[in-house]
């Protein structure tokens, strides 16, 4: 089990559709980084933007992206995990896809599809959430919309640390935020939250504010409105480990069962 665990999110202004000129950007921001990042965090649809034109940009599971993932991922002896969209048995997914050092893959579908876009009518919806074991953390990787629905992000299974991509807009930015922290203090958990800057082909705003909490819904990092760049952090396990123990409340959470 590793105590530390220094994790960076890549805030970008996605190029709209275009997974050349996203995955180039990632690749330059991923080769300047210093030695000893354990994990890094990308956007939702980090290779094209949150577009509900699946057939332009999607892949396979075997595809270019996934395949740049894995590349990334050894050379610089990473985890790297991002949403992008695969096409699979006929159906889009908006797919969040971990890749371990070893090139080692685990994947997850969005399951809470945003219906104000019409993203439920494009793409298949998950029924599984992930659980990435990585260094003796155990970590949860969630998307976006998951965010705003606290029942099935509940630490059940005793997670370590919470991950939300995103392409969320400057328009409802203080939910992002609050969302995050709220998230962070009813799971006890570290949480990192990476979401887009810039604007879209759809002409909606990004402001970016990717941040990192602690179980008390404490900021200990964050990356001010609008900018590119990272947002860094140190996790320590055991502090984590001692306050749960010390007050306790994760005893206390109600059972329940998720039905779809």
């Amino acid at each position: 089990m590793q105590n530390e665990l220094n994790v960076i999110g890549i805030q970008a202004d996605l190029v709209w559709e275009n997974p050349t000129e996203n995955l180039a950007f990632f690749e330059s921001k991923i080769n300047t980084l210093s030695k000893g990042i354990d994990l890094v965090v990308l956007p939702e649809m980090f290779t094209s933007g949150f577009t509900m034109n699946p057939e332009k940009v999607a892949e396979k599971m075997d595809g270019n992206a996934i395949s740049w993932m894995q590349k990334m991922a050894s050379e610089n002896e990473i985890a790297i995990c991002g949403s992008l969209i695969i096409e699979e048995n006929e159906n889009y997914y908006n797919r969040l896809v971990f890749v371990h050092p070893s090139q080692k893959i685990e994947t997850y579908d969005k399951r809470h599809s945003f219906t104000l876009a019409g993203e439920d009518k494009v793409y298949t919806s998950g029924s599984k959430k992930l659980i990435v074991t990585y260094k003796g953390w155990k970590i949860c990787p969630l998307v976006c919309y998951d965010l705003r629905f606290p029942v099935w992000a509940r630490n059940t299974e005793n997670y370590d640390l919470l991950i939300f991509m995103a392409n969320w807009p400057v328009t409802r930015i203080k939910a992002w935020e609050t969302l995050l922290k709220a998230r962070a203090i009813e799971n006890m958990s570290y949480v990192i939250g990476v979401n887009r800057t810039g604007k879209d082909a759809n002409d909606y705003k990004y402001s970016g504010n990717s941040l990192v909490v602690d179980y008390f819904g404490q900021e200990i990092s964050n990356l001010q409105n609008n900018e590119v760049g990272i947002v860094k952090a140190t996790l320590v396990k055991t502090e984590q480990d001692r306050i749960r123990k010390k007050l306790g409340f994760l005893n206390d959470k109600d059972s329940f069962k998720i039905e779809f």
